[in-house]
């Protein structure tokens, strides 16, 4: 009679890892955990050469690309403290803090 179960269950880590509860990562901008949707994004946009990503929420994303153009962000890199250094950003911050993972909202555009 065959067996029920494999000794060698090939799928026995999948399961594993449905069991342990999922940590999110912080987002790279604000900290905040990230919620059910994450973004990552090119801290360096791709155009401009960069390859590394960062988890944010996409109402941070919004913000940066908002506030800054392609040729800012290249400048800044994987920096966030100059980011956060340009009171737009900084206030938007301040603003998300106590709001929910998942929260979401319309960002402005800067005018150029």
């Amino acid at each position: 009679m065959a067996r029920k179960h494999s000794k060698h269950d090939p799928y026995e880590e999948l399961h594993r890892a449905e069991q342990a509860p999922a940590v999110a990562p912080p987002c790279w901008l604000c900290s905040r955990p990230t919620g059910k949707t994450i973004v990552w994004h090119h801290p360096v946009p791709k155009s401009r050469g960069g390859r590394d990503v960062v988890p944010m929420h996409s109402i941070c994303q919004q913000t940066l690309i908002a506030n800054f153009t392609n040729s800012e962000l290249q400048r800044n890199g994987m920096d966030v403290e100059n980011l956060l250094a340009n009171p737009a950003v900084r206030k938007f911050v301040d603003w998300v803090a106590n709001k929910d993972p998942d929260f979401t909202a319309t960002i402005a555009k800067k005018p150029r």
